[in-house]
């Protein structure tokens, strides 16, 4: 059984027809005529509707994308998605009313983050050899969609070196409005439950241990045992999202491949319909599957971009607890993917498809055990440079190869301490409202709280903060010395001058500092010791 989508994974045969040539009103030979040993072995709708002229609009040519379970007919301006009459564990589009029902999920479904893509579903009636497309009574159901362009689904553009962190922020801000807003799953359904979390975890396993060939299964009982031992640590944290209603209807396979730049936004698309057990499921679950697809494209750096810039918007921690499991159960699921289409070639294994899904293996296990967590501060004044220094280090794969550094910014958390969005104005009074002394302790010690709690599950932090007081720095120093870990200070300077210049400039940012903040600050700064500069790193 396949308990994960494999449309994008399988091979995806395509076959393409143009339109007829026309003299003198009259229908002439193909311009470019088909594969017809491909054609022959398609049904006879698909094969009919190759032809440009049964579309109602005008098609100058159109082509198929077949997956395992639908044919996609491009032609012209839309695309028609007819789903395969067939039957799978995971999956039924047995009956002529399961399609029809399944096309009309799909596009309520998808109309939630592709409102424009998404049009209408269609029936197709005639016969199969001469179908009319709109016509009823229906022989044949289809979702009509908007065509987009290719070379703007996120995957091509990660192999193109174009993808960068702006297209993330934008998706990660869409991801969490989306996510704060779907239905929660009630407490009583088995969606989410802990139980069903391991149990097809462990499915994976058992299929693989079928699949792959000796030499990859000691990698696979690893991560068999990984799985095992971190839901029993992590069980009580499943056990907790699904009480506090974590839960929610997401998209369910969120890959690059399901998301496409338009017009310059991310757009979500493709998400499933046919299976509630993969759409219902923890916002964790959902971002760790484009996290991992950025690392599969070898983008740790997009990947911690990505992961920050949610959890900056969302302010969902808490996720990290369960992240790295949901991490390694995607990358498994994709060597399984990999693992069955390597089976599917005239009975003999295709050895790309086995290095694929092995290398997949490789990527859960790095995942899964990343190298131990560090903890950097940063220091200096407002307009020094402190959050382009992080931001610059969450962007340095050589830093951080498995895409995890975690920043937390005290501009942010200090306005989410009160209620407030990262870029909402607080029209606070230098020392009055969230800027009072009291509100700063406050959002240190949450920060604070904060790193101890993503150092102890494994996470590499960043607090970007202005640390101006050594008491600040002390008790960052006092954590890193209680659980071990490394611990740098990222400092940044610039002269006076330069610092009011910069704050005059500033826009669109989470800080709310000024001038008037910036000569504060120089009165009561406490510049660094002899001792804390030993732990000094390079901006």
């Amino acid at each position: 059984r396949v308990r994960n989508r494999m449309g994008q994974y399988t091979r995806r045969r395509r076959v393409a027809r143009t339109a007829p040539a026309r003299r003198s009103g009259q229908a002439g030979p193909c311009a470019q005529p088909h594969n017809a040993a491909m054609s022959a072995a398609l049904p006879p709708l698909i094969a009919a509707l190759l032809d440009p002229r049964r579309y109602p609009h005008g098609a100058d040519r159109v082509e198929l994308v077949e997956t395992h379970a639908s044919w996609l007919l491009l032609a012209g301006e839309f695309a028609y998605k007819i789903k395969k009459p067939v039957t799978l564990p995971f999956l039924d589009y047995g009956t002529l009313a399961r399609r029809e029902a399944c096309c009309r999920a799909e596009l309520v479904l998808n109309r939630r983050l592709a409102p424009d893509l998404y049009l209408d579903a269609v029936p197709i009636g005639g016969t199969p050899k001469q179908p009319v497309i709109g016509e009823s009574p229906a022989i044949e159901w289809a979702v009509r969609m908007q065509r987009f362009d290719e070379n703007g689904r996120l995957d091509h553009m990660a192999a193109r070196g174009e993808l960068q962190p702006a297209h993330l922020e934008q998706l990660a801000a869409t991801l969490c409005a989306f996510q704060q807003a779907a239905p929660r799953a009630a407490t009583g359904t088995s969606f989410g439950a802990p139980q069903q979390v391991l149990a097809a975890a462990q499915e994976n396993f058992v299929e693989l241990r079928q699949l792959l060939p000796p030499g990859a299964q000691a990698r696979v009982e690893q991560l068999a045992n990984w799985t095992e031992a971190e839901f029993a640590r992590r069980a009580g944290d499943f056990a907790a999202r699904k009480a506090k209603g974590f839960i929610r209807e997401g998209h369910g396979d969120l890959h690059l491949g399901n998301l496409v730049l338009i017009a310059g936004r991310v757009t979500p698309f493709d998400c499933i319909e046919f299976n509630e057990d993969f759409r219902w499921n923890d916002p964790a679950s959902e971002i760790a599957f484009v996290w991992i697809d950025l690392l599969d494209h070898g983008r740790p750096d997009l990947a911690a971009w990505l992961l920050n810039a949610w959890l900056e918007t969302g302010g969902d921690f808490d996720a990290l607890r369960v992240l790295r499991f949901y991490a390694v159960y995607r990358a498994v699921v994709r060597a399984k993917i990999a693992a069955l289409r390597s089976r599917q070639e005239d009975g003999q294994p295709a050895q790309a498809d086995l290095d694929a899904a092995i290398a997949y293996l490789q990527l859960a296990w790095k995942i899964a055990v990343p190298p131990a967590p560090t903890l950097v501060i940063t220091c200096g004044l407002s307009g020094s440079g402190k959050t382009t220094a992080s931001s610059a280090r969450l962007l340095d794969a050589t830093l951080d190869a498995a895409g995890s550094i975690v920043r937390l910014r005290s501009d942010v958390e200090r306005k989410r301490l009160f209620g407030l969005a990262p870029h909402d104005n607080s029209n606070s009074a230098p020392d009055g409202g969230i800027y009072t002394a009291a509100a700063t302790r406050r959002t240190y010690a949450r920060l604070l709280v904060l790193a101890g709690e993503l150092l102890r599950a494994g996470w590499p932090v960043i607090v970007d903060a202005a640390f101006l007081k050594r008491a600040e720095r002390d008790s960052f120093a006092a954590l890193a010395g209680e659980l071990g870990v490394g611990f740098g200070i990222l400092a940044a300077e610039a002269p006076p001058e330069e610092l009011r210049r910069r704050l005059l400039a500033r826009r669109g940012d989470a800080s709310e500092a000024t001038v008037a903040i910036l000569e504060r600050q120089l009165e009561w700064f406490e510049p660094l010791a002899a001792a804390e500069r030993h732990c000094l790193l390079r901006p």
